[in-house]
């Protein structure tokens, strides 16, 4: 029975899914990046590792290792690398297991007529180039006429040039008429007492004297 391939967003299920996964899925699950040749000639960028293939470790403890696979564990996720190992406390070598997502693989074994095809299927799936859009055509500029030649103007000797006009004389202006402020009203009718003064004395000296005769 082949396995839903409806995405789950639940961890739960998808863990689950992973460990109950079949062998066929599992074996895709296996899948690792090309090398850049290899993705040149070939045509694919990844494929899943095989027995036989070398490959080199980008990420971890032994990061840029390089080594054929020895061994592929579908039922762990791990691959063994020949000459990656570790001892262990009472002296014996054990290979160290490796997650097949963290190497690429520098070279492939292609002794099986199956992944022959499975590359040649893969190049064929590969999008085509993007057609080049056509380069829009400059407008055509208008025709334009002969460029009109701009006639000189003719120079102006001195005795045409008009003669010089005299400068105007500077008008001198009026000072303007001080304004005097008016009088209190207090010091004007003190001015009208004091000149009425002398005037009735004067006529009251008038009637004496016409009063003797």
């Amino acid at each position: 029975m082949m396995q839903d391939t409806k995405r789950i967003k639940n961890p739960g299920k998808q863990r689950k899914r992973l460990f109950n996964a079949p062998a066929h899925i599992r074996h895709k699950l296996m899948a690792a990046p090309l090398s850049k040749e290899l993705i040149a000639s070939k045509g694919a960028k990844t494929l899943p590792v095989r027995k036989g293939d070398t490959v080199q470790i980008k990420r971890g403890d032994n990061k840029g290792f390089e080594g054929k696979v020895s061994r592929v564990d579908l039922k762990a996720y791990r691959i063994y690398l020949e000459g990656l190992t570790r001892e262990k406390v009472d002296g014996t070598n054990i290979f160290i297991s490796v997650h097949p997502s963290k190497v690429q693989i520098r070279s492939l074994n292609l002794d099986d007529k199956w992944r022959k095809n499975i590359i040649e299927r893969k190049k064929a799936v590969e999008k085509p180039a993007k057609a080049e859009k056509p380069k829009a055509k400059p407008a055509k500029k208008a025709e334009k006429g002969p460029a009109k030649v701009e006639e000189a103007a003719p120079e102006i000797t001195k005795e045409q040039a008009p003669a010089e006009e005299a400068p105007a004389k500077p008008v001198a202006k009026k000072p303007a008429a001080k304004k005097v402020a008016p009088a209190n009203k207090a010091s004007t009718k003190k001015t009208e007492e004091t000149e009425a003064k002398p005037k009735a004395k004067a006529k009251k000296a008038s009637k004496k004297t016409k009063g003797e005769q």
